[in-house]
């Protein structure tokens, strides 16, 4: 018998990269009632009151607050969806989104 040549065999992995993850972002205004933006973000982030509530006073606070962080798609959706439930009472209530670094 006479031996057989095998190559070694490389197994090659598809680089399947994680979708890039965008941030949610409450920014502050001084007309939407803080009551308001606390059941805005307990209805669309599916936030505890307390977790709402410091939220909210972050963004009073600071300015801007990071809300939560999801794949492109549902942290646009879920902006949009907060941004129009300030929209239709009548607020200026501001969700925006931005790529995570």
């Amino acid at each position: 018998m006479s031996p057989v040549d095998v190559a070694p065999r490389t197994k090659v992995k598809p680089k399947t990269e994680r979708p890039k993850l965008h941030k949610v972002i409450l920014v502050n205004d001084d007309y939407t009632p803080r009551e308001f933006v606390v059941r805005v973000l307990q209805a669309e982030f599916r936030m505890t009151e307390d977790q709402a509530h410091k939220v909210m006073i972050t963004a009073h606070q600071r300015g801007v607050c990071v809300v939560a962080v999801f794949t492109k798609d549902v942290a646009e959706t879920k902006a949009t969806r907060a941004t129009d439930a300030g929209r239709a009472k009548g607020y200026p209530l501001l969700f925006t989104t931005e790529p995570e670094e």
